[in-house]
């Protein structure tokens, strides 16, 4: 009878041993295959002491234009005369404007559109001082942040202002239409 000696089981060339960054199902594993030389004509593959010249360099080049850019930031930023709600504490914040709703908790964040939206839902516990506001999708998913207030006496202000966000800004009719849209949707997968 033999014996081996050592480990039976096979060295990893697949997968999230060998390549952390594999993903089953959505990233190809990593190929092993030598790549191929590098072409000539390429100016990137030439040696780094043949060096392009600038001429060359700056007629490939396109320039970029940039006149629109400024405008666009600009409208984006423009104060638009209309109800604001925001509320932070140290980790988390909540901002309702004109653009939507925006939530980032940490280093997390999501941003929905007014037309992404089809509820949002607010509610201050009996005790405690944690106000919650939940932002419903039409694909029945749902968002909720916690912020804490320094004193109970804020959740009625920040209802108010909500209230007011939602009233200017929030279309009952359109959201109702982005949830039957939705639903026709989601019968016509089934």
């Amino acid at each position: 009878m033999e014996q081996r000696i050592g480990s039976g089981s096979q060295p990893l060339v697949e997968g999230a041993g060998f390549d952390p960054a594999f993903v089953p199902g959505l990233t190809p594993p990593a190929s092993a295959a030598p790549k191929g030389p590098l072409e000539k004509d390429d100016p990137a593959a030439a040696d780094p002491d043949e060096a392009v010249p600038e001429e060359a360099a700056t007629e490939t080049e396109e320039p970029e234009d940039t006149r629109d850019a400024p405008e666009d930031a600009a409208a984006d930023e423009a104060p638009v005369d209309g109800p604001v709600f925001e509320a932070a504490d140290r980790r988390a914040r909540i901002v309702a404007d004109h653009r939507g709703v925006r939530l980032c908790l940490d280093d997390q964040e999501c941003e929905f559109r007014w037309d992404e939206i089809a509820a949002v839902e607010t509610e201050s516990p009996r005790f405690g001082k944690r106000f919650t506001v939940t932002v419903h999708t039409p694909d029945r998913r749902w968002y909720p942040i916690e912020i804490e207030a320094a004193a109970r006496s804020r959740f009625t202000e920040w209802d108010e202002q909500l209230d007011a966000v939602l009233d200017a800004y929030f279309e009952e009719g359109a959201a109702e239409e982005a949830e039957a849209t939705a639903e026709a949707a989601a019968a016509e997968k089934e």
